[in-house]
């Protein structure tokens, strides 16, 4: 009664597909080459193209630092004053039921 039934494995059915069976193949190695031939940059030519700040990129970015700050901002205060509104009126609803639980209690003992 209190051992434990360790549940059978149930046979296949239907179609079974065999394990896939994987042959061993030589590895031949690659050819060596003589000599390592590493390519030159060409003189003059940076390496990275050089970004160049004037003061009209400078001020487009800044504007839109500012307005992402603002939008973002403004979206947190939102939901930060839903969910201050959402508390204060389920307290107000718990006041509610409250009262109306204690008020029939009450009334029966005067």
């Amino acid at each position: 009664m209190l051992r434990p039934k360790i549940p059978t494995m149930p046979l296949p059915t239907g179609l079974v597909t065999p394990p896939a069976v994987v042959h061993p193949t030589a590895i031949q190695p690659a050819e060596q080459p003589s000599a390592l031939v590493v390519p030159t940059p060409a003189p003059g030519t940076p390496a990275r193209p050089i970004v160049q700040v004037t003061p009209g990129t400078a001020l487009a970015v800044i504007g839109a630092g500012t307005a992402v700050v603002l939008v973002v901002g403004t979206v947190l205060v939102s939901m930060l004053l839903a969910t201050a509104v959402t508390a204060a009126s389920v307290a107000v609803c718990a006041v509610v039921v409250r009262s109306l639980m204690a008020s029939p209690t009450k009334r029966q003992r005067r």
